[in-house]
């Protein structure tokens, strides 16, 4: 049912039509720039923030801003510049429509500074998306206004995320150059800066003429291309610089119109007729096909009268209409024309013309003969029109260019000759070319053979011909490893299920977009096999047909490869090798290289330095005795120290009383700080812009019923329900659950973890729903299992070097309690207590030597504790 009409709220209207008027960044700097030089500016500050969507600001010393109108200044409509709309027709203002500040007011957050020469101080004032003021303040600005543009786009998110990539942020920015250097040039006397996060981009200074402005802006070197133009008509002027004739491409163009400076009334227009007489002549006077897809480099500035000129047809006022554009149009192509010519400048060898060729001349040509005088004049000029058409007409226009011959016209001479009976001597008589004949491409013929003429010829050399040998282009009897290398391959033909997947993968993602890599490759599976007999014999011949065309590939490479000695067929003569005179070739070395790569020799890693250090174990037994007497103990139980290694920084620590082992406090310290870490470590979360809302088709459906079933906090006042359970908390996941809404969201991630994110919820999910993973360690996803690994090991580089016997001690006695006896090893999965030796258990055993601690790698010696 349709609704009513009804009148759009003001605020609605109002950023509808702005949106129009604003469409970038770019808009609003030339809007604002409009107004500085409408402003008598001379000298424009132009700063961008981020690309100029966080802040731009365009800052000017023209005449500034009267307190009397700061009230209306950015109220729509309200302009100084014109009074009603037949001030049009003597416009001389770049802007009129009092549309500016206001609509960038309404996308944006606007801050004006502004001085007169009348006031004292400056004041700045902040206003309203319908641009009233807000508030004023005084302010320490000079002479002229700044106006800065803060959260542009910031009501409007679509518009803003078109602008997210930084490809078209740094087109934006190439863009407001572009733009500036336009000022800059039709502006000489303009001074210009151009500043984007509080770095100079571009700046042009004052300039005398607009030769200086284009050598500050395009460079000396293409400014010595470029010929100064002027033409004056009734009520039309032009002026500017052009390229010269023949001079060089890479100077003269470019591949884009950035740099082919059109304006009308000095205001930069988009006018496509122009460009394209400018293009057409520009590259006439070039051969080749490369200049007509190039850009000119110029400039060109068109004055008529205003009253012949409407601005007011887009919002960016870049397109304009003129009252006599057939007048403006042949203007410029005049002056095209005294520069460049009527054709190109290379002209064909006149011996090359053909004798026979006549003019072109049917029936209604016969009774055009016999004009008058005064038509003759008018005809030579529409041969003159036709003669500086481009080569696309006709090829055999390339003919009828030396105007001293012939025409497609007959000339003034050969009308005002007197008619003679008796023809002259030496008069050459031209025979007559039907319509019919032209079109058929017979109309000229090569004198020699009687041929027409065709305007390409393809060369093809004799076979019979012999050529004279070359030892670099010639390839040699034997087959080298340069033959074996092709610079093309051949790939492999696709299957019947590789084709369907490749055009049913696009289906699927557009029906759910959403969807993970793995669900898209299992719905196309599903969908592959159940497809009928039909849809699989289409694919199948898609398949045969993709074989056959990689077979003939196939084929056609092979007979093109040089062959073997051994391949060559029977009869055939031997092949002689070149001799070259030039010193011997490294053939061999390079077919050595490209047969068998020698196997490269793993070098042995370099031993550790180490020697054997004595140590008494009889002493050893003697002293843990003398403690056991003394304890009233069997012997020392679990990890006890008994000294350190100086140099190593590594402790001799004794297990069980019968085992001596070599303790890296280090590693220990990792494994008991990552243990530590794993248990009691919660990740902070940091909150979303914009929250990831959660739902069966992004977590899978008995994930999120798992979700949905940990534990709750108690209800906000709002009644939404933020989950408290610890598996979720401690590895830096914040849900939200609105009753009201019925759906899930997190509204917070840690960004501690790089690149932490559903995946990641997921995993956690995973773990709790099939490992029953009940503790937090149990349900740490890798990504944070590895975050908390680099903590562990950042941490424990902050430890001392040394350590004494009591931070040993209360570290054994750490890792017997934590870690117990089983897990011994770091986060590296490197063991932190190494076996050396038993503590002999009889005086026979004591007795029997020294023992060598041939695993210490150390040159200190044992200290006994």
């Amino acid at each position: 049912m349709i609704d009513m009409m009804k009148q759009l709220p003001a605020d609605t209207v109002r950023l509808l039509s702005s949106s129009q008027v604003v469409t970038s960044v770019v808009s609003v700097v030339k809007e604002l720039m409009e107004n500085s030089l409408d402003a008598g500016a001379s000298s424009v500050d132009v700063k961008l923030e981020n690309f100029g969507l966080d802040r731009t600001e365009v800052r000017d010393n023209g005449c500034g801003i009267k307190a009397a109108d700061a009230p209306v200044m950015a109220v729509r409509h309200f302009t100084s510049k014109i009074s009603s709309h037949e001030d049009l027709e003597c416009l001389e203002t770049y802007g009129f429509r009092g549309e500016a500040l206001g609509s960038i007011c309404a996308v944006a957050e606007v801050t004006v500074t502004t001085k007169t020469e009348e006031e004292d101080v400056s004041t700045q004032y902040t206003l309203d998306s319908s641009g009233g003021i807000v508030s004023q303040r005084p302010s320490h600005l000079g002479g002229g206004t700044s106006v800065s543009v803060a959260k542009l786009f910031g009501k409007l998110p679509v518009r803003r995320q078109f602008f997210s990539s930084v490809r078209k942020r740094k087109e934006e920015v190439r863009k407001v150059q572009d733009l500036l250097m336009a000022f800059a040039i039709i502006k000489p006397e303009l001074r210009l800066t151009l500043a984007h996060n509080k770095v100079v981009v571009w700046q042009k200074a004052r300039a005398a003429d607009h030769r200086s402005a284009l050598v500050a802006t395009l460079g000396a070197s293409t400014v010595a291309n470029l010929l100064p133009v002027h033409q004056e008509q009734p009520e039309m002027g032009l002026d500017g610089f052009l390229p010269k004739p023949g001079a060089d491409l890479s100077l003269t163009s470019s591949s884009t119109s950035d740099k082919t400076f059109i304006f009308i009334n000095k205001r930069s227009v988009q006018q496509k007729d122009i460009l394209k007489l400018l293009r057409q002549h520009h590259s006439a006077q070039y051969p080749d096909d490369a200049a007509r897809h190039r850009f000119p480099v110029l400039l060109l500035n068109i004055t008529v009268c205003p009253s012949s000129l409407d601005v007011n047809v887009t919002p960016d006022k870049t397109q304009v209409l003129l009252h006599n554009k057939e007048a403006v149009l042949a203007a410029v192509e005049a002056l095209l024309v005294s520069l460049y010519g009527f054709r190109p400048e290379k002209q064909p060898d006149p011996e090359t013309l053909p004798p026979a060729a006549g003019c072109v001349e049917t029936d209604q040509n016969t009774e055009s003969r016999k004009v008058s005088d005064d038509d003759a004049g008018q005809s030579a000029a529409l041969q003159r029109q036709a003669s500086s058409c481009s080569s696309s007409s006709s090829m055999a226009d390339d003919w009828i260019v030396n105007q001293s011959g012939f025409s497609l016209c007959d000339d003034e001479a050969t009308r005002s000759r007197p008619q003679s009976a008796e023809p002259g001597p030496e008069e050459p008589r031209h025979p007559q070319v039907s319509a019919e004949a032209w079109s058929r491409g017979t109309a000229l013929t090569d004198p020699a053979s009687g041929e027409p003429l065709r305007p390409v010829a393809i060369h093809r050399p004799d076979p019979e011909v012999k050529r004279s040998g070359n030892a670099i282009t010639e390839k040699r009897a034997a087959l080298t490893a340069y033959d074996m290398i092709r610079s093309r391959a051949l790939k492999a033909p696709p299957s019947a299920a590789s084709l369907f997947e490749k055009e049913t993968r696009s289906e699927v993602l557009m029906e759910r977009p959403a969807a993970s890599l793995q669900e898209v490759s299992a719905a196309v599976q599903n969908r592959w096999e159940n497809l009928g007999d039909e849809g699989r014999k289409r694919f199948e011949e898609k398949a045969r047909k993709s074989q056959d065309l990689h077979d003939q590939r196939t084929r056609l490479a092979a007979a093109a490869a040089p062959r073997a000695p051994a391949d060559r067929p029977l009869g055939a003569p031997k092949l002689q090798a070149q001799k070259r005179k030039a010193p011997l070739s490294n053939q061999q070395l390079l077919d050595e290289l490209f047969s068998a790569q020698p196997p490269t020799k793993k070098k042995a890693p370099p031993l550790k330095p180490w020697r054997p250090l004595p140590c008494s174990m009889a002493v050893l037994r003697q002293r843990l005795l003398r403690l056991s007497a003394q304890s009233g103990a069997a012997g020392p139980r679990g990890l006890r120290p008994v000294g350190r290694l100086a140099s190593q920084n590594a402790w001799l620590i004794l297990c069980g009383g019968r085992r001596l082992m070599l303790l890296n406090p280090f590693r220990a310290e990792e494994a008991l700080l990552f243990q530590r870490l794993q248990q009691d470590h919660i990740l902070p979360a940091a909150r979303l812009q914009n929250p990831l809302l959660l739902t069966d088709r992004n977590l899978g459906a008995a994930e999120f019923e798992t979700l949905c079933s940990l534990e709750k906090g108690a209800a906000e006042p709002d009644g939404s329900v933020f989950f408290s359970d610890p598996r979720l908390v401690a590895n830096g996941f914040r849900i939200k659950l609105s009753p009201a809404e019925r759906h899930l969201e997190a509204t917070a991630v840690a960004d501690c973890v790089p690149f932490l994110g559903l995946e990641d919820l997921k995993e956690v999910l995973t773990a709790v729903l099939q490992r029953k993973a009940a503790t937090v360690p149990q349900s740490r996803p890798l990504k944070v299992t590895n975050y908390l690994k680099a903590e562990a090991v950042r941490l424990a580089r902050q430890l001392p070097s040394d350590l004494c016997g009591e931070e040993v001690e209360e570290l054994l006695e750490r890792t017997e309690r934590r870690l117990g006896g089983a897990d011994r090893t770091c986060i590296h999965g490197r063991l932190f207590l190494h076996h050396l030796a038993d503590v002999p258990s009889t005086q026979q055993e004591a007795r029997a030597g020294l023992t060598p601690l041939s695993n210490t790698h150390t040159s200190g010696s044992l200290a006994v504790v």
